[in-house]
């Protein structure tokens, strides 16, 4: 082989190299995957009060830093305008458990009086949720999962 033909393959290999490092490199940056996301609502009973329990997993190569989640009305000014990152910044947060490698299990459960499902809307409700990777990226599903109240 000559000369100039063995520098020409040497080249191609170290760019190709540098093409797979860099995206091996990108890929372990990519934004939190949310998967198996499941919401159970139970409404209030005459001398119990109910619960809604949301419960997702995480996957951020990165490691998870934080889950919020917001339960929200179909029919909501949220349905309009799009729920947005900065909406979500002051809703409550759910706790997560490794479940695996960069994997978490999270979950948020709240508890729900009489009067709250008296005075919240029936019919169909979305559950959102914005994970935060360790990295800092993000990934907001606006209906990550559904539940009925009425």
């Amino acid at each position: 082989m000559s000369r100039r033909v063995a520098l020409s393959v040497t080249a191609g290999v170290v760019v190709l190299g540098g093409a797979g490092a860099f995206a091996l490199a990108h890929a372990g940056e990519q934004s939190p995957a949310l998967a198996h996301s499941t919401a159970r609502y139970t409404a209030p009973g005459a001398q119990r009060d109910g619960s809604l329990t949301f419960v997702t997993e995480v996957k951020a190569s990165s490691g998870v830093k934080n889950v919020k989640v917001l339960a929200w009305p179909a029919d909501s000014e949220f349905a309009e305008k799009g729920l947005t990152e900065k909406d979500m910044a002051a809703v409550e947060s759910a706790v997560c458990k490794p479940a695996g490698k960069h994997t978490a299990r999270c979950t948020y459960t709240t508890t729900v009086t009489r009067a709250d499902a008296q005075s919240s809307p029936h019919g169909v409700w979305h559950v959102a949720v914005l994970a935060t990777a360790q990295d800092g990226s993000t990934t907001l599903d606006r209906e990550a999962a559904d539940f009925r109240i009425g």
